[in-house]
């Protein structure tokens, strides 16, 4: 079975999606965007993006959500798209796949609401099903979703947690506590790595965070 080998530092996203949840940290925003080519504003999340002295390639969602003032001085980099079958966190994902992008960070997807925390979480799953890899970092760590066996380079003591979804087979290399087929979600939390990198091996997707 192949091996895939995920390091933090060394991820490059080709794009980036800007969330309208709480933003990370500053200096956690400038190192995600260093990285990339093109980077999308998920309707209000416009507004503060710009307060930061940044500018977005890209504004889209249906866009209620922006000021008039924005939607004013930024028209030519607006995208309206009024789907209400989808959150705009996901019409940024296929409009960036649309045009070949593959590896994506998500900043600001996460606070504010509980709610679309846990469903834009939760959709880093589908996005890798349909062959996009999106990562989502916060203020303490960053969600990747996984798909089969995949390494990760980590050290000694570093804190994961481990999200099942669809995965069979479930087991690890270099983890404090074992994994199986856990049938309750939060059962993979409060792992930690043993090594200066871990591997787990499955069947299926399931999601890793890792603590910085």
């Amino acid at each position: 079975m192949k091996t895939n080998l995920f390091d933090i530092e060394s991820f490059q996203p080709e794009a980036a999606v800007i969330g309208n949840g709480e933003f990370p940290r500053r200096e956690i925003m400038d190192n995600w965007l260093r990285r990339v080519s093109f980077t999308v504003c998920c309707d209000g999340a416009a507004d503060r993006f710009l307060s930061m002295g940044l500018t977005p390639d890209l504004i889209i969602g249906d866009c209620d959500s922006i000021s008039d003032q924005t939607k004013l001085q930024y028209t030519h980099l607006i995208c309206t798209i009024a789907d209400q079958e989808s959150n705009d966190q996901t019409k940024a994902v296929r409009y960036l796949a649309s045009k070949g992008f593959r590896n994506l960070v998500i900043l600001g997807a996460t606070g504010r609401r509980d709610d679309h925390t846990l469903g834009n979480i939760s959709l880093l799953i589908s996005y890798l099903e349909c062959g996009i890899m999106a990562v989502m970092p916060t203020d303490t760590g960053v969600f990747i979703p996984c798909c089969n066996k995949m390494s990760f380079r980590a050290f000694a003591g570093q804190q994961i947690s481990i999200f099942r979804f669809k995965a069979e087979g479930l087991h690890g290399e270099n983890l404090k506590y074992p994994l199986r087929d856990f049938d309750m979600f939060w059962q993979g939390t409060l792992n930690e790595s043993t090594d200066k990198d871990f591997s787990i091996y499955a069947k299926g997707c399931y999601l890793v965070y890792i603590v910085y």
